[in-house]
């Protein structure tokens, strides 16, 4: 079994992971934690615990300290529900999330407070983009959003992880105030963004429609000079009476313009058709299998 696991292992998620979780730890410690904001997810409830157990305990409970204990739950569930091997890059996120940290140290950067806001929640959100394109968490409300978008899949991930989010900042109010809530719901709003953003350029592509009669020839060239896969579709043109062959690919925003290079250079009377592909699951784009 062991051997098989690190048969998978996929030393660039890793790399993006250690990334990605640094990047969100940085906007913890040196943003979050030191202006008392609440930006939601289990490391924001930390936060408050901290605060609030600051008069019990000198220094309240360590950030990573409740981030770590609180996963737990959530990592039990998550297994019986997904399984041990889709664990395995969430757990690593948590364990590295918390690790940073622990390690980091507590130090506030920013004096201004809505230039602290953008800079911790631009941290945070391209942090968590980048963990997500690797098909892992970082546990807590992360892994929650994960588990509810296998059930509600017309929902991004970061979408859901800003409702659930807001609704744990507000339980901030009690302890830091209106006002940093306020400015926790920026947070919140920026994160979400950020992350969605990044996740929507990774799946973003082009879907190409080409007309020709020299498809066979077009094909060929795409194959080899822009190497994507071209399927080949039987059609009718209706106000000539003609059969002919359509030509279909997925290619990437920056290959659309190679790609009408070769075709106008083919065939300039060539028709061709292109439109936004949303996501794009499979060889040479997402990874779907999770490993």
């Amino acid at each position: 079994m062991m051997k098989s696991i690190v048969e998978r292992i996929n030393f660039k998620d890793i790399f993006i992971i250690m990334l990605g979780t640094l990047l969100m730890a940085l906007a913890i410690n040196v943003v979050f934690d030191p202006m008392g904001l609440d930006t939601g997810g289990v490391t924001g409830l930390a936060i408050v615990i901290k605060y609030a157990s600051n008069k019990l305990f000198g220094g309240g409970v360590p950030v990573w300290l409740t981030n770590l204990g609180l996963n737990i739950p959530l990592f039990i569930v998550a297994i019986k529900n997904k399984g041990f091997r889709y664990m395995i890059k969430t757990g690593f996120s948590t364990l590295m999330l918390t690790f940073w940290i622990y390690v980091l140290p507590i130090t506030p950067v920013i004096d201004e407070k809505i230039l602290a806001v953008i800079f911790g929640g631009s941290l945070s959100g391209i942090g968590i983009g980048l963990v997500f394109s690797t098909m892992a968490t970082t546990g807590g409300s992360d892994l929650f959003s994960a588990l509810l978008h296998d059930r509600y899949r017309h929902l991004s991930i970061p979408k859901i992880l800003s409702v659930t989010d807001g609704l744990i900042v507000f339980m901030g109010i009690f302890i830091f105030g209106i006002e940093n809530v306020v400015y926790s719901i920026i947070v919140v709003y920026i994160v979400a963004k950020i992350s969605d953003g990044i996740l929507d350029g990774l799946k973003f592509a082009k879907m190409v429609y080409i007309i020709s009669d020299k498809a066979e020839e077009i094909a060929g060239e795409v194959l080899i000079a822009v190497d994507r896969g071209v399927t080949g579709i039987k059609v009718k043109g209706m106000y000539s009476g003609e059969d002919k062959k359509m030509l279909f690919c997925v290619v990437g925003k920056k290959q659309v313009v190679e790609l009408t290079d070769i075709v106008t250079r083919l065939d300039k009377r060539a028709f061709m058709v292109v439109a936004d592909a949303r996501e794009v699951l499979g060889e040479g784009f997402l990874d779907v299998t999770g490993s």
